[in-house]
């Protein structure tokens, strides 16, 4: 082997390593990449425009993605094979189901941790959050989702799913002012996906027990 490969064999080594670490510390629920999306014509999604978001400069851009549809039509997994594609460049990315992450800060409050944890997600180049509108959240977690969006405005990029249409978004805030604030740094400069069609997952299950 030349010094020349050598050299490449390290470096793909050493691009492997920090891939892995990328995404161990994005915690992500499970493997996804943008290779196994589908694109049926009743799902409603555009493929030119997963591609262009798989090029990662919206995250360059700060911009956010906001991914809405049914249960089951495969909203987490886009959003996880983006998060993939982010951490295989080299951007640090965070995935969080979004009633946790507001359980969690809101923990924080009483052990001092608060202002770390909010901290910790500002670094984030890429941050996605799962299940948005999924429970209901108090005055307190709308201040989180306010700062956390605040912090994060200009400066990085955030992945949004939900089964909520973005139309009912301000009603699921709940709070005029808050919903007002919080929804103008979301929507602004952000790049919307609306999944159609029945649940992927029992499509599969269909697909599996059928002979």
């Amino acid at each position: 082997m030349t010094v020349a490969q050598l050299v490449d064999a390290e470096h793909l080594h050493r691009w492997h390593r920090k891939t892995h670490l990328s995404v161990k510390n994005a915690r992500f629920r499970y493997k996804a990449s943008i290779e196994e999306v589908e694109y049926p014509q009743e799902r409603n999604l555009d493929k030119n425009l997963v591609l262009r978001l798989a090029d990662t400069s919206f995250i360059t851009r700060h911009e956010n993605v906001l991914i809405t549809g049914a249960t089951g039509c495969g909203k987490s997994f886009l959003a996880t094979a983006l998060g993939y594609q982010a951490c295989q460049r080299g951007y640090k990315v965070g995935y969080f189901a979004l009633p946790k992450l507001l359980q969690k800060l809101h923990l924080a409050t009483a052990d001092g941790s608060y202002a770390k944890e909010l901290a910790r997600l500002e670094k984030l180049h890429l941050l996605i959050l799962d299940d948005w509108g999924l429970t209901a959240v108090d005055l307190s977690a709308r201040m989180a989702i306010l700062q956390i969006m605040e912090d994060r405005h200009g400066k990085g990029s955030t992945i949004i799913t939900s089964q909520l249409p973005v139309s009912k978004w301000y009603e699921y805030l709940a709070d005029p002012t808050l919903a007002d604030a919080i929804l103008d740094r979301i929507l602004h400069q952000a790049h919307r996906i609306e999944l159609k069609g029945g649940s992927l997952r029992k499509r599969k299950n269909l697909s599996e027990i059928t002979p």
